[in-house]
């Protein structure tokens, strides 16, 4: 407001009918549309671009699945999903590793400089302990059906931490609203988890160490979509209206994130394909 008022007083002082002054008034004006609220917002998000970061490579594909997939395959169907989502919503993007030839991780968050937003995407498996044995087609694999859910991921160490925590929470917001529950165990006194929470509703937690998130220049979230070693998370999470439903909740997020003056998508539907084999 103090600015409005002395490019106000500014205008006033100036001569009349002179090139200099209509310039000095146009100056003054941009000042005053600059100071009002929302402003600031404005430029900042004018052609935001999110970076979504598919994780893992052909080379190191993470977890297996309950069925014998590999999580590479399911972070990449889904980042394209989300990638589609926000395109399709006016937002530019820029995709990283879709290819499985990405291997470094510190290579990911430095070919997003620039993005405005940086979305490592990614599908979760359980403690080694945890896990039993079943024959799925005539394969010996591995599952756990003791923990389903999405998990959400900031570091302490990103430089752009409150931005980060702040659109966490808001996608968690939105999945639970698209009919997702976060899954909790992250934070269970265990070893290999013992990640606090930093928004427990919203299925957000602390994970400093993430090379990725500390690394990323922009605010920075890894999701972990669902527990793939759940024989019914890992179904529902291959059927493509599922697919579509948590990308369309994760671009609302993002959208309202880097644009605060958006107002969040309705999210309806909920549940878990039944007819799977």
């Amino acid at each position: 407001m103090y600015e409005i008022i002395r490019a106000l007083r500014f205008t006033r002082r100036l001569p009349q009918n002179t090139r200099m002054s209509k310039a000095r008034t146009r100056w003054a004006c941009c000042l005053i549309l600059c100071a009002l609220p929302g402003a600031a917002d404005a430029a900042m998000t004018h052609g935001s671009t999110v970076a979504i970061d598919v994780g893992h490579s052909l080379d190191a594909p993470g977890a297996t699945s309950a069925r014998g997939g590999v999580e590479f395959e399911f972070n990449r169907d889904l980042a394209l999903a989300i990638d589609r989502a926000l395109n399709a919503g006016g937002l530019a993007t820029r995709v990283i590793g879709a290819d499985g030839q990405e291997n470094s991780l510190g290579r990911r968050p430095a070919k997003a400089r620039g993005a405005d937003f940086f979305l490592s995407v990614h599908h979760d498996s359980v403690q080694p302990h945890f896990l039993q044995s079943w024959v799925q087609e005539g394969r010996d694999l591995r599952y756990s059906d003791r923990f389903a859910g999405f998990s959400l991921f900031v570091s302490r160490r990103n430089a752009a931490l409150p931005a980060s925590l702040r659109c966490a929470s808001g996608m968690g917001e939105e999945l639970r609203h698209a009919g997702f529950r976060p899954s909790l165990y992250h934070a269970d006194p265990i070893p290999g988890e013992m990640k606090p929470f930093a928004d427990r509703a919203n299925g957000v937690h602390y994970y400093d160490n993430l090379a990725v998130l500390k690394g990323a220049r922009s605010p920075a979230v890894l999701l972990e979509a669902g527990v793939i070693v759940n024989r019914d998370e890992e179904w529902a999470l291959r059927q493509p209206e599922m697919r579509a439903r948590m990308a369309a909740a994760v671009a609302a997020a993002l959208a309202r994130c880097v644009d605060p003056r958006k107002t969040p998508r309705p999210a309806v539907g909920s549940g878990i394909p039944s007819d799977k084999p």
